[in-house]
């Protein structure tokens, strides 16, 4: 990582143990093969994707955002768009951008043929806009 919430030196816990600023660390409780309910920030783009407040998804990590950096994310122009029952983040996305959202899930575990998580649509659905905005500009 670099330059992440005008930090030139943010880091991942998990590549390089030595950094300064490790905006993503070690979880304090790992979230290895579990689900938990995750609760959706109205207005947001995943709140849209969802069409719901509260989703049960299937988790398989242990690292998350740095809870030392929140703050400074939520005065980011990025927001927290998805929190488990204790208020860590869960989803962040970028408000104004086509599609920027990360999750700490995997939404491809939930995805079956002929039925996309919603996420997964919601990202399909973005692309296939731009598609066609970009088409229009260059006609």
């Amino acid at each position: 990582m670099r330059n992440v919430l005008g930090i030139a030196d943010a880091d991942h816990e998990q590549t390089s143990l030595e950094g300064t600023h490790l905006v993503i660390s070690k979880l304090a409780c790992s979230l290895e093969s579990t689900s938990q309910e995750v609760q959706v920030v109205s207005g947001t783009l995943a709140h849209r994707a969802y069409g719901a407040s509260t989703v049960m998804e299937q988790f398989n990590c242990s690292y998350g955002l740095n809870p030392a950096y929140r703050a400074q994310l939520e005065r980011s122009a990025m927001c927290i768009s998805g929190v488990d029952a204790a208020g860590e983040a869960r989803i962040i996305e970028l408000p104004g951008h086509p599609f920027f959202l990360g999750t700490l899930y995997l939404p491809q575990l939930s995805s079956r043929r002929g039925a996309p998580h919603p996420l997964i649509a919601a990202y399909l659905r973005a692309a296939q806009r731009q598609r066609t905005l970009s088409g229009k500009l260059t006609n």
